[in-house]
């Protein structure tokens, strides 16, 4: 455990370092907010006090999901290149590559265009190869819209597929391995839902043969809180992050448009309600930032031990997390 330990901070360290040299302002973000996030998936942990007699117990505090709207706070009061590092926490169960509690790395670009933030996804890549394994990685970086890759690998144009109908007739037609709910759960279904019914049956399991892949301009259905792109709105501008197959970071061409977003938000919020029976107070930290008026930027959220794993080859990067609740 002891050199576990020592390793994964170090690694930790190098990650602050290379922000830090690149002129990146490291922030600290309070773990317990009021809302936690809009995704209609991603389920928080409701924060409760032990004592009956509690002030606290009426306030609906929330342990975040993702330091995201505090950090677009600190970019509507003027910060510009910012980066926090810390624990997120999510109400999901553990695989081979996540924890309910798991650090999140994310960083923000004000004024900037989310391509910048390509192009640091490559750097840190680069600088941790160099720190860890003593080289500069020699495998190319690969490139590809959300199109291209389901043309290489499926031979559909998904973008002809944007209509829920389109998108579920091929999925039976073509793919009829693929399962699909029957009766009530299939009237649920989203156009969403069929595209991740596809993509992750289909299309992730050949991502393994690119060694790091950016995966951009996402159908506009999948923008959440980026932008549409201004030439072709059928897409989002927005990217993933894939090494070996493993999806490890997700960025967003920030959305400043106050307006548009509260319709997301409320429209997020109506389905995670449907699906999941339980309802979370409007994001006011994200609404206020926007009021206040949130510059064009870009950022992206990154699990810290996916790559911890990638680069160490440790084959179970949450090895101090799990100890804790070992009897």
């Amino acid at each position: 455990m002891h050199n576990f330990l020592k390793k994964k901070f170090q690694f930790i360290q190098a990650i602050r370092d290379f922000f830090i040299e690149n002129g990146f302002t490291d922030v600290l973000v309070p773990p317990m907010v009021s809302h936690p996030g809009i995704e209609p998936h991603i389920h928080p942990f409701k924060v409760s006090p032990s004592l009956s007699s509690s002030q606290n117990k009426n306030q609906g505090l929330f342990l975040h999901s993702s330091p995201e709207f505090f950090m677009k706070e600190l970019l509507s009061q003027g910060m510009e290149k910012i980066f926090t590092l810390s624990h997120s926490f999510r109400d999901e169960p553990s695989s081979s590559i996540h924890r309910n509690q798991f650090i999140m790395l994310e960083w923000y670009r004000s004024g900037s265009h989310y391509t910048d933030i390509m192009d640091d996804c490559t750097k840190l890549w680069v600088y941790l190869n160099e720190k860890f394994l003593g080289r500069t990685p020699i495998e190319k970086v690969h490139t590809l819209t959300i199109a291209e890759v389901f043309k290489r690998h499926l031979n559909i144009d998904i973008l002809d597929l944007l209509k829920i109908d389109d998108l579920k007739k091929v999925i039976k037609n073509s793919f009829p391995e693929i399962p699909i709910p029957e009766g009530r759960d299939e009237d649920k279904m989203t156009w969403d839902d069929y595209f991740f019914l596809l993509f992750l049956n289909k299309v992730e399991p050949c991502l393994k043969q690119y060694p790091f892949l950016i995966l951009y301009e996402f159908p506009y259905h999948l923008s959440a809180l980026s932008t549409l792109k201004e030439s072709d709105p059928r897409v989002c501008e927005r990217f993933e992050v894939y090494i070996e197959g493993v999806e490890l970071a997700n960025c967003f061409n920030e959305l400043c448009d106050l307006k548009t977003q509260k319709k997301r938000a409320e429209k997020d919020l109506k389905l995670k309600e449907d699906l999941y029976h339980y309802s979370l107070p409007a994001p006011y930290t994200l609404f206020r930032s926007l009021e206040k008026g949130l510059p064009p930027s870009a950022g992206i959220a990154l699990g810290v031990e996916r790559l911890f794993s990638i680069i160490t080859k440790e084959e179970n990067p949450f090895l101090d997390t799990d100890s804790i609740f070992q009897n």
